[in-house]
């Protein structure tokens, strides 16, 4: 019992530091003003580890419209999930003792982190898409609806080219809500 909450915590924490270096990320890609919410909050989340990553890049990288120290520090925060994940779930002497090769081991933590990067990119995502549906309905014209329909254009304009209105009514996120769906069961 103590064990599922120790693992349920150690995912939630680290849930919420990638999902924020992801939607760091992505708000710069997008080229998102970090000053109405979620901004303050994401920045809050990741600037212990976004500021010295962003020093530590080549200059190339940090010239780059992606933000590529929001991507590594999401990255890192995968490796370190996975890697204490193995530590305290699987037994430090398992992982490094006669269970596992180092080389199993370290494909083990890479899969593992790899999983959680794409779990939490779709989770993320299906959080985003799903208030985006909801204030549409309840309270279109917020700033917090304006704010995620940025968010979410990108991914919902090539579904809105293929699916046409239904009885006026637009069903793009609830298509994009359900590939995220699949996704996630094609994860495990």
């Amino acid at each position: 019992m103590l064990l599922k909450i120790a693992a349920f915590l150690l995912e939630t924490i680290f849930f919420f530091l990638i999902a924020a270096a992801l939607l760091r990320a992505w708000m710069n890609r997008l080229q998102i003003r970090m000053a109405a919410q979620p901004g303050p909050f994401v920045m809050a989340m990741t600037d212990w580890l976004v500021k010295p990553l962003r020093q530590a890049l080549p200059v190339r990288l940090k010239q780059s419209r992606t933000d590529w120290a929001s991507i590594c520090a999401a990255v890192l925060l995968a490796l370190l999930y996975a890697t204490l994940w193995f530590v305290l779930f699987t037994g430090l002497f398992s992982l490094l003792g006669t269970d596992f090769s180092a080389f199993e081991s370290l494909f083990a933590v890479l899969t593992f982190a790899l999983k959680m990067l794409l779990k939490v990119a779709l989770q993320t995502l299906q959080i985003v898409v799903l208030v985006f549906a909801v204030l549409s309905w309840v309270q279109p014209g917020s700033p917090l609806y304006s704010l995620l329909g940025r968010l979410t254009e990108p991914l919902l304009s090539p579904i809105r080219r293929v699916l046409p209105l239904i009885g006026g009514v637009d069903l793009s996120a609830l298509v994009l809500l359900l590939l995220a769906q699949i996704a996630l069961m094609l994860l495990g």
